[in-house]
């Protein structure tokens, strides 16, 4: 059996807000180009988890962090000379509403390159018509580029919100629940966009919706009660799951 290359590993992993303890030694890979899903019910410490991965967690009031987390070797709570910012481009993040930036659609998707010194028009013109194409907006608002994107629906705005992650050139995709305030068929569009985006980024979603992560992973995290009861291939832990937490929850008998 191939051994699959780490993205991010976790070893020893605690969080806890104030007293409160969220995350227990946790000890996980996240392969490289695959999409991993992070299960379990509400409240075990998935989306914790997610924001440990790219610091978001650092932004938290009393947060408390212990452990060791490596992204592509690097231990980025450890290293004192990485900047979080950097660490949170590399990896962009989708959370459960969409967050269009209080601009054009055009701008949103310029944003982080007019940051990063471009001021090339036909460079800008080219890279947001690439990036909108890419999550399947370009010909949606092609016609209407310098208008808000708040007058955007939901699931284009989250397509937007991607885009604009996507410009930036970042090595992970990291979603919190990116679907649960979408319609059926804007879901199934971003769904779709990660099956085709797992070929050249690493993705990591948290969801709720085990039917979704059937239809997504590659690799699943099964949290419960802040700790990891079992990680593995989606197809063994769905099919095969050997620990009786996973085995209730996939019956539905812890929710």
């Amino acid at each position: 059996m191939s051994v699959l290359k780490p993205y991010i590993s976790v070893e020893g992993l605690n969080i806890s807000y104030g007293k409160c303890p969220v995350l227990e030694n946790i000890t996980v890979d996240i392969p490289e180009k695959q999409i991993t899903a992070i299960i379990g019910p509400s409240g075990c410490g998935k989306t914790t988890l997610l924001k440990s991965f790219n610091r978001l967690i650092d932004l938290t009031d009393g947060v408390k962090v212990l452990g060791r987390v490596l992204v592509n070797g690097v231990d980025i709570y450890v290293n004192k000379t990485i900047d979080a910012t950097h660490i949170r481009r590399k990896m962009g993040l989708l959370s459960q509403r969409p967050f269009p930036l209080p601009m054009s659609i055009y701008d949103n998707v310029a944003y982080g390159l007019r940051l990063d010194g471009q001021k090339d028009k036909k460079k800008l013109d080219e890279a947001v018509e690439h990036y909108l194409d890419m999550v399947g907006l370009w010909d949606e608002v092609k016609h209407r580029l310098k208008g808000p994107a708040w007058n955007l629906s939901a699931g284009q705005q989250q397509r937007l919100c991607l885009a604009r992650c996507l410009a930036v050139e970042p090595e992970a995709i990291l979603g919190d629940e990116p679907t649960s305030a979408l319609d059926p068929l804007s879901a199934q569009r971003i769904e779709k966009i990660f099956l085709e985006l797992k070929r050249d980024y690493t993705i990591v979603v948290v969801t709720h919706i085990l039917r979704q992560a059937r239809r997504l992973a590659d690799y699943v995290v099964f949290l419960y009660l802040g700790k990891v009861i079992e990680h593995g291939p989606a197809a063994s832990i769905f099919d095969n799951p050997q620990e009786p937490e996973t085995q209730a929850y996939m019956k539905g008998e812890i929710s």
